[in-house]
């Protein structure tokens, strides 16, 4: 048997291949489905079933572009109208060299949610591995909130049922295969820690401490997850089937003026250094959304209706802004600066620039009590779990529609947890006409490094 997990980088989304003999399958293929065709052909395998776990709210499933590379038949489960693909029922098998995976409806995350199970009927009948989508995680259950307040009650319930009742019976030392991994936003807690069995989540997983059907739902329902808008636009793509992308992308790295020319068309810049580059020099009204920050926070701030223009660190850097992009569904890349942001100051073409400052001088400003806004941009979770005195807090992701709770005028200070995220949400009010704006250099692991005072 050949097992390969493909991990994609920001969405934190896991995939599978399995071969066996000459056929193979994938589980929750990703939408540049090229790497799972290239295994195929490496081993002399053809790809002969796609798996959905559930339609997915986070990322462009690649299903329907693996089937056009390959012919293979897609499945996922039935409760919800998608236009492409066979319906899975429960208890459905399929056969695929030696090896047989079992269909198994985990509904909690979603109503449609399938888990499958793999088994080798040669050395037995009882399965060895477990593909659970978004229902366990290693060290986390899936977010049983998507279908909004009313609903949640009953999806937790669901939840409950699946895993105690199908999932974890299937025995201790069965390998756990998630559709997600640490970072990402389909669970609340999942665990760095990326293997495990059945029998250490059954130990070790807070959220399967809770047997009792009455308190895991509860839990379930004092869970406080933020819903990116994107998640609608992602559902949407996988219901319908998104457009077929026959390859990646190459969008053509633009001359300055050529650049420009898109902008003033109407296109979004968006700059994927680094926050102390960007706040170096950067071309005005741009988004600062550092490359690794690009597939999640891209989906926050960027509007599906306009093109984006790149300003990259490096060239070679293209592909990858590009795979981040069009994973959540920006197809309308017009172009990359050409020469980086160099090339744009040595035209002469106007730029802007953040400032930057340090704890030790917040600090100071705090002390001599100098007029400013402190704006606190991390989560719910890492703002209790505490904060500097006297700061105001906004999710980042909610800041561009709370701007009228942000004072004009007056100088904003912007924190998170390491001036990343600050520098997103820095960029935003620079492009919404703040024009004193500081990010703070290593944000809160700065300052508590520094020894500094936090509140709770």
């Amino acid at each position: 048997m050949l097992f390969e997990r493909v991990k994609s980088e920001g969405l934190a989304h896991l995939s599978y291949f399995i071969g066996s003999g000459d056929e193979a399958i994938v589980i929750d293929p990703r939408r540049d489905c090229q790497i799972y065709f290239d295994l195929a052909r490496k081993e002399g395998m053809k790809i002969k079933y796609i798996f959905e776990t559930h339609r997915n709210e986070d990322y462009i499933i690649g299903s329907p572009e693996l089937r056009e590379l390959t012919g293979a038949e897609i499945f996922h489960g039935k409760g919800i109208d998608f236009k492409y693909g066979n319906f899975v029922r429960d208890g459905q098998e399929f056969k695929f060299g030696s090896m047989k995976l079992a269909a198994l409806h985990t509904p909690g995350h979603t109503d449609e949610s399938m888990s499958y199970t793999l088994s080798d009927p040669d050395a037995g009948k009882e399965p060895f591995m477990v593909f659970t989508g978004d229902a366990l995680f290693v060290g986390d259950v899936g977010r049983t909130d998507l279908y909004g307040p009313e609903q949640a009650t009953r999806m937790a319930a669901n939840l409950h049922d699946s895993i105690f009742n199908k999932i974890l019976p299937l025995g201790d030392g069965v390998i756990l295969c998630p559709a997600h991994g640490a970072g990402s936003l389909c669970g609340g807690a999942i665990s760095k820690r990326e293997y495990s069995t059945l029998g250490i989540e059954r130990v070790q997983n807070p959220a399967l401490q809770r047997t009792d059907k009455d308190e895991f739902v509860k839990f379930k329902l004092e869970e406080n997850l933020e819903f990116p808008p994107y998640f609608k636009k992602m559902e949407q793509c996988n219901l319908q089937g998104p457009r077929l992308l026959k390859g990646l992308p190459a969008p053509e790295p633009l001359p300055p003026k050529e650049f420009r020319k898109e902008m003033e068309k109407g296109a979004l810049v968006v700059d994927t250094r680094m926050s102390h580059s960007f706040g170096g020099a950067h071309i005005k009204g741009s988004y600062g959304i550092w490359l690794k920050g690009l597939p999640f926070f891209g989906g926050w701030v960027l509007p599906y209706d306009k093109p984006i223009l790149l300003v990259l660190e490096e060239n070679e850097q293209m592909e990858t802004a590009v795979r981040y992009l069009i994973r959540i569904g920006y197809d309308n890349i017009a172009g990359s600066l050409k020469g980086g942001i160099a090339s744009w100051y040595m035209k002469a073409l106007p730029v802007d620039s953040l400032n930057l400052i340090s704890v030790q001088t917040l600090k100071d400003k705090i002390e001599r009590k100098e007029k400013m806004f402190l704006l606190d941009v991390r989560g719910e979770e890492e703002w209790d779990e505490g904060h500097i005195e006297g700061a105001k807090h906004i999710y980042v992701g909610h800041l561009e529609k709370n701007l009228d709770k942000i004072p004009r005028g007056s100088p904003v200070v912007v924190y998170c947890d390491s001036s990343r995220r600050s520098n997103v949400a820095a960029s935003i009010l620079k492009k919404n006409g703040y024009d004193e704006v500081y990010n703070v250099l290593g944000s809160m692991t700065a300052w508590k490094n520094a020894g500094y005072e936090v509140v709770k």
